[in-house]
């Protein structure tokens, strides 16, 4: 096949995804792995019109507080994994917590996403109390969770404590690939349960993938985006990987921006009304990271609500922005970057038109 007949070949399968939102396995992996960057092109002027049909050129806001960095996990990618013993650990309190919604309220947020590493100090008690505190201090307000894996009971108390949202990563359809990146009690199949647990509790369900992580193939890929057509979550979340210097994985190679605009791209074409962040991590990696994911699609950017001096503990992978134009307190800059692009930020819910 000639270089001219590869590309019109996956012109034709993003036509096809375009037109059908179905593809074959055989399918995704010869459209991920065969892309070209006239192709890419050719995604995102697609992506651009299907989220502007559905959402015009507003730009969804989401309030980040990271309130935890405990985490009982010990996933071989995360800064905050329970064997690193150099993490600086903190629990924000009910009141900090609070006093974060007041801040982000006055800037014109409308959406709060509370998110922490699994920490069994915030039982379901003490995390319902902070839920139904957010949902009567603040009624018109959405409350997003994303605090792992829990029971489907917990669940179900927490949605009923006033929670809206929540978001859950699968990281990795596949079974082996997910053993390789999670300690041997974590598994895909458990992962993949509390997600199904999330939607039949009512929630507006999230969940997302890391591109580039260690071990992946355009195989992973294609099934992260077939389950993706099964689950047809409300939010979707992807970022490129970035390692952390203490972790296993501190030397690996980080995912690439060039991957994961494609795969933003084709998660817009494979669910159009999907709420779609350009993530903090496409920030870290490139400093127009976040325009070029709403050029590929993504309507949604999550400025940091948190307080100042836990910003750089919340430490996922390395270089993490915690300063700039993620930061709430930057909110205007984040506003005219967005205008130069022809997007514009708007305040209010931002509810997934795919519910």
């Amino acid at each position: 096949m000639t270089p001219g007949e590869r590309e019109q070949k996956v012109k034709a399968l993003i036509d096809k995804l375009c037109l059908t939102r179905k593809l074959k396995r055989s399918e995704w992996i010869e459209l991920i792995r065969e892309r070209t960057p006239a192709a890419a092109d050719y995604l995102f002027e697609l992506a651009r019109v299907v989220r502007i049909r559905h959402y015009g050129h507003d730009i969804y806001i989401r309030g980040l507080i990271e309130f935890t960095n405990y985490c009982k996990n010990d996933c071989y990618y995360c800064g905050i994994r329970k064997s690193n013993t150099y993490a600086q650990r903190y629990r924000l309190s009910k009141e900090d917590i609070l006093s974060c919604c007041d801040q982000g309220y006055e800037l014109g947020f409308r959406t709060f996403v509370l998110q922490g590493g699994e920490d069994g100090w915030f039982t379901d008690e003490r995390l319902c109390d902070i839920v139904s505190a957010i949902r009567n201090s603040f009624p018109d307000c959405a409350v997003t969770l994303s605090v792992g894996e829990r029971s489907r009971k917990s669940y179900q108390q927490l949605y009923e404590a006033g929670a809206d949202r929540y978001l859950l990563r699968h990281e990795t359809y596949n079974e082996d690939h997910y053993n390789r990146l999670h300690p041997p009690q974590m598994s895909a199949s458990h992962r993949k349960k509390c997600l199904w647990d999330l939607k039949r509790s009512g929630y507006q369900t999230g969940t997302g993938f890391m591109v580039g992580v260690p071990f992946q193939t355009p195989e992973n890929l294609a099934d992260d985006m077939l389950f993706l057509a099964r689950l047809n979550p409300q939010m979707v979340g992807i970022g490129p990987f970035v390692p952390h210097h203490d972790t296993p994985f501190a030397d690996a190679p980080g995912g690439t921006v060039e991957l994961t605009l494609f795969m933003l791209g084709l998660i817009r074409l494979l669910l159009p009304r999907v709420l779609l962040p350009a993530t903090t991590a496409l920030g870290t990696i490139d400093p127009e990271g976040r325009e070029k994911g709403i050029l590929a699609g993504a309507n949604v950017v999550m400025p940091n609500l948190s307080p100042l001096q836990v910003r750089e503990k919340y430490l996922l992978y390395d270089n993490k922005i915690c300063t700039g134009d993620e930061a709430a307190e930057s909110l205007n800059h984040l506003k005219e970057r967005m205008e130069k692009i022809g997007y514009h930020i708007t305040v209010d819910r931002g509810d997934s038109l795919n519910i």
